[in-house]
């Protein structure tokens, strides 16, 4: 049976909004999109990544993360080729209402039918874990319904003051046990949490 991992970079106050790019998602007026690219020249943090994106059987995706991958990542810079090669060739499950397949970016489907149902399904099925990267409104989703086996985590010593969150509000409480964890030269955890 296939693990459903998630994978995010989280503020110190829990933001996981636009890490990447000034541009990247400044809704709801989020100014400081890019926070978390400061952390990244870090050669434990660049094998984390790495590790998690050779890994992975797949990548589930929202929307809204599937098309800032899709416009970026099949005409990426040689440089990143090393993580634009297993993005563009694994397969690629996409949770949205409003796109519908053929997708533009090869190996992308769309879930049909309801999206825990598609996502459960595919947990059945032969082959390597699922590695959601971002996509917030989905992980939030993940979690109510119960079907996060791993959170891996990457906590920069950084504060936001507010914008998009993975963890839903709730009120449930969820237990968690820490499985890993190492600690970055520039003060970041990496943090692998598994349901207790």
């Amino acid at each position: 049976m296939r693990k459903v991992i998630v994978n995010e970079f989280l503020s110190l106050d829990g933001i996981a909004q636009a890490p990447g790019g000034a541009d990247e998602d400044t809704s709801g007026g989020f100014e400081h999109g890019g926070w978390h690219m400061q952390y990244t020249e870090d050669e434990t943090f660049q094998k984390w990544v790495m590790s998690g994106i050779n890994e992975a059987g797949g990548f589930l995706l929202g929307r809204r993360t599937y098309e800032i991958f899709a416009a970026y990542w099949p005409n990426a810079p040689e440089e990143e080729q090393v993580v634009a090669e297993p993005l563009n060739t694994k397969p690629k499950y996409v949770a949205s209402k409003t796109l519908s397949d053929p997708l533009e970016w090869p190996n992308s489907t769309v879930l049909e039918g309801e999206v825990t149902e598609a996502i459960a399904a595919l947990k059945k099925e032969d082959g390597g874990d699922l590695l959601v990267i971002g996509s917030t409104v989905l992980v939030q989703t993940l979690i109510e319904d119960g079907l996060v086996d791993e959170f891996r985590l990457m906590i920069d010593p950084i504060m936001l003051g507010g914008g998009k969150r993975i963890f839903p509000d709730d009120g449930a409480l969820r237990q968690l046990r820490l499985a890993d964890h190492e600690v970055t030269s520039r003060g970041a955890i990496l943090a692998t949490y598994v349901p207790a």
